[in-house]
């Protein structure tokens, strides 16, 4: 993947020199066990609907839907961070992917009459505050849509290579794999703008089952894939900075991180009613589909004959 051309963001959070410094976090907050996120690296972590919270786990980690006042262990405002563009290579990497992710959803909002505001992206080490609980790296990167921002320990990007080998360490198609892991972190950002994750959050209140819930969930990562193919479909047309082999990274990727792979992975078996994120053919499909047609509107996995 070529980056030389790509715009870089000033909307970058580097926490990276805090080292998990205490300003926040779950505090009390309740687990429900019994339920799998994305393994691996993943965290065990489903939080109690008792609560008001309802929880959309992302590549790699947790994405928490709840209104702020109803959010146990959030406390008060957060610290005043300046956002910015980092010097070194990550940070400028990031950047520059984010700075694209920008410039792509901003444009394609225009045309459709409406206007794009940006997420900030949060990159970190070790753990830190977010407005739905305390990031910690075992959770991988994901969205907080209470405070739109995105958070991502930029180690993740080592477990791409050494535990997903989803491209080669080193490589410059890891930094096409990189970037699809963002876009689909901006692509649940987008959900937010154009309102499926309040409606989806709704449907999971009122879901008879957890069975149920999941197939929701499934609908909305499956989006965020696609919406992440639809990202770099605008992207090549505008940079042309895809290079042989950063596909075929990207598509590993989606396959390693699928339900039924990490569970046969972790436990030997799988359970479709716990999926959450969907199957490793249906995530390399709707990122395909994504990066193929390029429309919002082909990415509706909600309305999709087949999932």
């Amino acid at each position: 993947m070529r980056l030389d051309d790509l715009p870089e963001s000033s909307n970058v959070e580097d926490r990276r020199e805090e080292g998990g410094g205490n300003f926040g976090g779950f505090g009390g907050m309740p687990i429900r066990g019994g339920h799998l996120s994305i393994g691996g690296i993943v965290l065990l972590l489903i939080v109690s609907w008792v609560f008001g919270i309802n929880p959309l786990a992302l590549i790699g980690g947790a994405e928490i839907l709840s209104d702020a006042g109803n959010q146990p262990g959030v406390q008060g405002p957060a610290p005043v961070r300046r956002t910015g563009t980092p010097q070194d290579q990550t940070g400028r990497n990031v950047a520059k992917i984010l700075g694209s992710t920008e410039v792509v959803w901003k444009d394609i909002f225009a045309k459709a009459g409406g206007s794009y505001r940006a997420p900030t992206l949060v990159i970190y080490r070790g753990s830190t505050d977010a407005r739905c609980g305390r990031a910690q790296s075992a959770m991988g990167p994901f969205y907080c849509p209470i405070d739109e921002k995105v958070y991502l320990d930029t180690s993740f990007f080592d477990e791409l290579t050494s535990r997903f080998r989803g491209c080669d360490a080193g490589s410059r198609s890891c930094l096409f794999a990189q970037s699809y892991v963002i876009a689909h972190e901006v692509g649940h950002h987008v959900q937010k703008l154009l309102g499926f994750l309040g409606k989806v959050e709704q449907q999971q209140r009122a879901a008879a089952s957890k069975a149920e819930a999941n197939r929701l969930q499934v609908y909305v990562e499956l989006q965020a894939d696609c919406f992440a193919g639809v990202w770099g479909n605008h992207a090549e047309e505008r940079w042309n900075e895809i290079e042989p082999g950063d596909v075929e990274a990207a598509l590993r990727t989606a396959k390693a991180i699928g339900d039924d792979m990490l569970q046969k992975q972790s436990q030997g078996y799988v359970v479709p009613d716990s999926f959450t994120h969907g199957t490793s053919e249906q995530r390399q499909r709707w990122l395909t589909t994504g990066l193929k047609g390029g429309t919002v509107p082909g990415c509706n996995t909600f309305g999709a004959k087949q999932l």
